[in-house]
């Protein structure tokens, strides 16, 4: 054995990262930041002793152009594993469907052409009902659409078990509680075990 060796310098090198990049309901707004499901991600990878760390890079109220503005900041450092979630806020602050699509596409062009060999995952999201109309349908297929065109792992909604369910969400009615947190950890982690 070498003399230089140094088993804690070994495995860092080994570290894998995971970039988490979206806004608040990645972020864990309104809760302590080890509940955002991120941090419950990073729980259950110790648990299983798996080398990889997340970074949560959630940011409560950013859009599409936001996370477009800030990607390429976040891209300095090797990222194995790439999971967006974003779009949700774009049809609050009037942005079209097709200009979510089209951030969002920039967003993973960006982070491919940087790190050429990572993984991703799109985290799909539904509009709330008292949303009508064709905008319902565009903005869910975007979500496939885009999955399917940068062949990258898909959850087709992150808040699968949550959404709408007032004892799983904090009282706005829109962000989860810690309870929710656990449930979509789980959804996330289905799609996520299967590319570490």
């Amino acid at each position: 054995m070498p003399e230089d060796y140094n088993p804690y310098q070994s495995n860092q090198q080994k570290l894998k990262h995971i970039l988490f990049f979206g806004n608040s309901l990645t972020a864990g707004y309104g809760l302590p930041a080890n509940q955002s499901f991120p941090a419950l991600l990073q729980q259950k990878i110790n648990s299983q002793q798996l080398s990889y760390h997340i970074v949560n890079a959630g940011l409560s109220g950013e859009t599409s152009v936001g996370g477009k503005n800030r990607i390429a900041g976040l891209l300095n450092q090797p990222i194995d594993v790439f999971v967006l979630e974003l779009g949700i806020n774009d049809i609050l602050r009037g942005i079209t469907v097709a200009e979510t699509k089209n951030n969002l596409q920039f967003i993973i062009d960006t982070v491919k052409n940087k790190q050429p060999n990572i993984k991703m995952i799109l985290l799909g999201m539904e509009l709330p009902p008292f949303l009508t109309g064709n905008i319902l349908i565009e903005f869910r297929m975007i979500f496939r659409q885009l999955a399917d065109k940068n062949q990258m792992a898909f959850l087709p909604f992150l808040l699968h078990g949550v959404a709408g369910n007032r004892l799983l969400n904090l009282a706005d009615g829109v962000h989860p509680n810690a309870k929710g947190y656990e449930i979509i950890a789980e959804n996330v982690w289905q799609v996520l075990k299967t590319i570490l």
